[in-house]
């Protein structure tokens, strides 16, 4: 937490995405995600509300982290596969590549996507997320394609791989001793059958 002798001083009080992060986690386990304002998150980290909204537009962004940087590094991934790859298999080891997080992450990502996956107050916000997500592929497909993003392959593709990634989180969920790369990497194989039938 800040030293409140920072505000009393008139210094400038600072905090970091992953301190909100990390105390916002603590009240949602200890009052339930509805049950946590972001009045409680500011003082749990010592700042206040105005200082919180510079970090975060929303109690809803929160769970998200800084989905800014996750969906730069995903682009980077579907970017990185050699141009005489199959697509489906770039676009398949990116998002394999995507969903494998440290484990000594705090927050944890199996409370992270617990709360993302499973809170019913979530569901909306999380279709902005996603829709966010599949751009990024569908984007990357129209590239490679030579197709517009908006175009069937591309949405398409971006649809059926999130549907696939949200089948191994289920399963992962409900037992997190598995591997989840290896769970999306199983639900992945599916994706060739949509982009590479004959092979």
């Amino acid at each position: 937490m800040v030293d409140d002798s920072a505000r009393r001083q008139g210094r400038p009080v600072v905090t970091t995405h992953a301190a909100i992060e990390q105390a916002a986690f603590r009240l949602f386990a200890e009052r339930g995600f509805e049950g946590t304002t972001l009045d409680a998150i500011a003082d749990e980290v010592g700042v206040g509300r105005r200082t919180l909204f510079r970090y975060y537009r929303s109690k809803n962004d929160i769970p998200w982290g800084r989905f800014d940087l996750t969906l730069a590094r995903f682009r980077h991934l579907l970017a990185d596969a050699p141009a005489d790859e199959p697509l489906w298999r770039g676009v398949h080891r990116a998002v394999r590549a995507f969903n494998e997080f440290p484990p000594a992450a705090d927050p944890t990502h199996v409370d992270r996507m617990r709360l993302i996956l499973r809170t019913p107050a979530l569901q909306a916000h999380s279709v902005l997320r996603y829709a966010e997500w599949r751009q990024v592929i569908a984007e990357h497909v129209a590239a490679r394609t030579g197709t517009r993003p908006g175009d069937l392959l591309p949405q398409t593709v971006g649809q059926v791989s999130l549907a696939l990634a949200l089948a191994a989180y289920d399963v992962w969920l409900d037992d997190p001793a598995r591997s989840l790369p290896d769970l999306v990497d199983a639900a992945m194989l599916t994706l060739r059958a949509h982009l590479d039938p004959g092979a």
